[in-house]
């Protein structure tokens, strides 16, 4: 039990297919929890399922894939009722022990350039979504605290780079609503959030040279992105020369959600955890 703390809960990993929340759901899955994989559109039905049969096969868990938008009031009910059908047991009432709110989108625009249609999306995927699936799993988390509930935050809720007013803005909204829900779901779920900084993957290599210049800075000052050679592959030394650092391995990412899900967090509840390398030890 030592080494799988979680054998035979249930989770659910949102935005699971890809990126940081394949990892998440790698590091849950190797602590013995079974696993719902969402995802939202069809494009990434091909790698979730990949996925899951891979996490089965080296974890020995049980993993279901479930195609849902948690932007909208029938997603989340949909992933809520699908879940419960799949895993339901006779012998037990059903039970959601994990959840982690991932998903989530980035758009880096100035004050003018702001859309008002990019910041309904980016409003109701990273803020309305959460606070939807929670409402659909409340009914079925546990009533002895021993739940988790970990929300991806960002740095960008308290740095003030330029060109995110949006997504920052609505990180800030998670993290408020992580110190909210941690009150109210005391008896069901401890709940934190995790701020990560520049994240290896497909969402910080869209970033602008524009923007990456501009958080150059917070780079350069943050102790754990300081590349390595010798230790660090040669052509994430070489990136870091012209970023300032290397950005964050998603595993490392991962590894700090998973500490948060373990017995061994239970007497930590609405808190911002740090996953950033130290970037906010400038804030």
């Amino acid at each position: 039990m030592a080494g799988r703390p979680l054998l035979g809960k249930l989770g659910i990993v949102t935005g699971a297919s890809r990126g940081i929340g394949a990892a998440i759901a790698e590091n849950l899955a190797s602590k013995g929890c079974n696993l719902v994989l969402n995802y939202t559109s069809k494009s990434s039905a091909t790698l979730t399922a990949e996925l899951s049969k891979s996490l089965e096969a080296k974890h020995g868990v049980k993993t279901l894939g479930v195609q849902a938008d948690l932007g909208t009031p029938e997603g989340p009910k949909h992933l809520v009722a699908t879940i419960k059908e799949y895993f339901s047991e006779p012998s037990r009432p059903f039970q959601i022990d994990v959840i982690i709110n991932n998903a989530g989108v980035a758009l880096n625009n100035k004050i003018p350039d702001v859309q008002i249609s990019e910041f309904e999306a980016t409003f109701r995927v990273n803020v309305l979504g959460p606070l939807l699936l929670m409402q659909a799993a409340q009914p079925y988390l546990p009533k002895d605290r021993s739940g988790r509930v970990v929300n991806l935050s960002s740095v960008s809720s308290s740095t003030g780079f330029v060109g995110q007013s949006v997504y920052g803005g609505s990180k800030a909204a998670v993290e408020a609503m992580t110190r909210t829900w941690a009150r109210e779901l005391s008896e069901n779920a401890t709940v934190n959030a995790i701020n990560p900084g520049p994240v290896e993957g497909p969402m910080y290599a869209a970033n602008t040279d524009e923007f990456k210049a501009g958080i150059r800075g917070w780079i350069e000052h943050t102790p754990l992105m300081r590349a390595r050679p010798g230790v660090d592959p040669d052509e994430v030394v070489e990136e870091a020369i012209s970023s300032g650092g290397r950005p964050a391995h998603t595993s490392e990412v991962a590894g700090i959600v998973g500490m948060l899900c373990t017995p061994d967090a239970s007497w930590c509840t609405g808190q911002v955890v740090c996953a950033n390398g130290g970037m906010l030890m400038l804030h």
